[in-house]
């Protein structure tokens, strides 16, 4: 067992602890596409059809040839023969040949013979079926071509995507109502301690509601996972061994949340060397919040450490929990994380060589945002609640002054 507080930078212990999990294939499941957003897809779709499959007005006009048009203006307005209207929805009626113009709504399709849209407002009706034209159109002027958005054959999704609603509208654009994705992640969540109780019911003086199993299972749904919770289990090693075995047969990442005291934390590191090898691989990271933290495999599985602290817990959740499951999704790594520049209001220090996380609110100023440090301690959950997002000061820094630049990783 690795001895408690040889801290380990936490990048160094992040990257250590993906080398030893084992990736197995991912295994995938078939959704509808309506409950296809935030999974990953399980393999490449490609287009059945060009998109779009016709050619298409992008505005309300007329079509036409456009040499028609060439050197048309208000003084000198070209004059075109109107044959008729596209209906949506369906096939123009006819083609058009030159001198002639079809009436076009948005979205409809161009009728043959047509290279060009004239917007509306450049066209006036003269008399009977003849229309002036004041202003010249290019070829390809207001159309989107078949295939312009996608051709035949081309990938539209791959594997190992993350999916949003604009792939979901995507998709939807084809047709394709249900697709395969990786299968969610199972991780188990087992909180310890003699003082923790389920956060429903009354509590006494000197106990504590389970904080940690709801807020890192609402952290492993938004990444991709299936939390599984396997309750709150007593200071005994004998019953955190036997449920912890359980967790790892059943899950593909278990999560143990302990109490702060050292003692706690020795019965932790102790199940994880128990239960699988190589067993505990760093016990504590330099970082604040969530020194104690405790990071392992066994036979191939993770299982974490997290702090009571439920600060501690949900931000180490982040560094540590979420990349392992992404990785176990198979999403690539290294994926920048969505941040906001922003101004520090106030000096903050930091001792040099740990990374300090910060939570922070971020306030509209005259010239841009900025980051209103929020201060507490790590057992107190309402410091990150009411917190828009974390700053990062880094290990080789003692701090970061007031009006430096700051970028806000949001929360």
């Amino acid at each position: 067992m690795a001895d408690f507080l040889t801290l380990i930078p936490p990048e160094e212990a992040r990257e250590l602890l993906l080398s030893k999990v084992i990736s197995s294939p991912v295994v995938k499941a078939e959704v509808d596409l309506l409950h296809a957003l935030g999974r990953v897809s399980a393999e490449d779709i490609l287009a059945p059809h060009p998109l779009p499959n016709f050619p298409r007005s992008t505005v309300d006009g007329f079509a036409v040839h456009a040499r028609d048009t060439y050197g048309a203006a208000e003084s000198m307005p070209a004059y075109l023969k109107l044959v008729g209207e596209v209906p949506m929805g369906d096939r123009p009626p006819l083609g058009i040949h030159s001198g002639e113009a079809m009436v076009i709504h948005t979205g409809g399709m161009v009728p043959e013979g047509a290279d060009a849209i004239v917007m509306l407002e450049y066209v006036q009706q003269s008399r009977g079926e003849e229309i002036e034209v004041n202003r010249a159109a290019a070829i390809g002027e207001n159309v989107i071509l078949v295939g312009e958005d996608v051709v035949e054959g081309q990938v539209i999704l791959a594997k190992g995507v993350k999916i949003r609603p604009a792939e979901i509208g995507g998709l939807a654009a084809f047709g394709i109502s249900r697709l395969r994705v990786a299968k969610k992640v199972r991780v188990g969540l087992i909180s310890s301690g003699d003082e923790v109780v389920p956060s429903a019911g009354d509590i006494r003086l000197g106990q504590v509601r389970d904080i940690n199993s709801y807020s890192l299972a609402a952290l492993i749904e938004l990444s991709g996972g299936e939390p599984i919770l396997y309750g709150i289990v007593p200071d005994h090693i004998d019953d955190l061994r036997s449920v912890t075995a359980r967790a790892l047969h059943e899950c593909d990442v278990v999560l143990i949340t302990a109490g702060s005291s050292a003692s706690t934390r020795d019965m932790t590191a102790q199940v994880i060397d128990q239960i699988g090898v190589p067993g505990v691989l760093v016990h504590g990271i330099n970082t604040k919040p969530g020194k104690p933290t405790i990071l392992g495999v066994c036979d191939g599985k993770a299982v974490l450490g997290l702090p009571g602290n439920p600060v501690s817990a949900l931000v180490n959740g982040m560094l540590f929990v979420v990349p392992l499951i992404e990785k176990l999704l198979g999403l690539p790594s290294g994926k920048p994380q969505a941040t906001v520049p922003a101004t520090l209001t106030v000096n903050l220090a930091s001792q040099a060589g740990r990374e300090d996380w910060q939570p922070v609110k971020l306030v509209a100023g005259k010239e841009g945002w900025l980051a209103a440090p929020i201060f507490g301690k790590s057992n107190l959950i309402f410091t990150l609640a009411s917190a828009d997002g974390l700053i990062c000061i880094p290990p080789d820094s003692t701090g970061i002054g007031a009006g430096e630049q700051v970028d806000v990783y949001l929360i």
